[in-house]
């Protein structure tokens, strides 16, 4: 079921929206196990408990007088849970070119001004292609790690690579769909999945995705122009199991 979670300073908005994804799931078309409504970034950030495409968020961009606070809100979200679902609800709708650059992958915009019928078939639309898509991106083919700091699950087929973070403690990864920051140690993700390879003390990759590998600078290739290294010792076993 889906966690939906709503960041919205106008109460009135938050009522509109609230009605309509109670009706919603009045028709049966979608269930969720909690429903929560923010007025504040902080409150909504501090009650982000999972991750995955479960997760849904519709998010005002203009909050308190600040333009584009949803953007940044958005991108805080993204960088901890590529797979979440994040819809726009906003009378900006201008400002969907620049989602690009702020690395957010926006499901959809929803503008304010529709009237109510046409806003609710928006609101259940959307709402019914996350919960009819919520096991589809993340099946048995998933990548799961949870320890008592982190717990969550990204199709394996989308893991570029693992990294340290500047951070004690964490690691940073980076998926087809952005990244990810979260707790945890490189030697528990090594241990934790056997098609993935150490190529580093600094980095794990899945194999599986890389584009191509530079034996003279020691430097590994992914989509997306993302790259990391291997050191000299690991290059071998490297290519070896791309070559599998």
């Amino acid at each position: 079921m889906l966690n939906i979670f709503v960041l919205e300073d106008d109460f009135v908005h938050q009522a509109r929206l609230e009605q309509a994804i109670q009706d919603c799931v009045r028709k049966g078309n979608v269930d969720y196990k909690s429903l929560e409504i923010f007025g504040k970034p902080k409150q909504l950030l501090e009650a982000i408990q999972e991750t995955g495409n479960h997760q849904f968020f519709f998010l005002d961009i203009d909050i308190h007088g600040e333009k584009k606070k949803g953007m940044e809100i958005a991108r805080d979200i993204r960088s901890k849970d590529p797979n979440a679902s994040i819809v726009f609800v906003t009378t900006r709708s201008e400002f969907m070119p620049i989602t690009y650059k702020y690395r957010v992958s926006a499901l959809d915009f929803i503008d304010k001004g529709l009237p109510d019928e046409e806003f609710q078939v928006a609101i259940r639309d959307v709402l019914t292609y996350a919960y009819e898509n919520m096991d589809s991106e993340v099946a048995d083919d998933a990548f799961v790690f949870r320890t008592e700091q982190s717990n969550f699950q990204v199709p394996f087929s989308d893991i570029l690579y693992f990294e340290t973070a500047p951070t004690a403690n964490k690691l940073i990864l980076t998926t087809k769909k952005g990244h990810m920051e979260f707790y945890g140690k490189l030697s528990e993700i090594v241990k934790s999945d056997n098609r993935l390879y150490q190529t580093h003390r600094s980095y794990v990759v899945n194999p599986r995705n890389v584009v191509s590998v530079d034996r003279t600078k020691f430097t590994i290739y992914f989509e997306n122009d993302e790259t990391c290294f291997v050191s000299r010792l690991k290059l071998k076993g490297l290519v070896e199991r791309i070559e599998k």
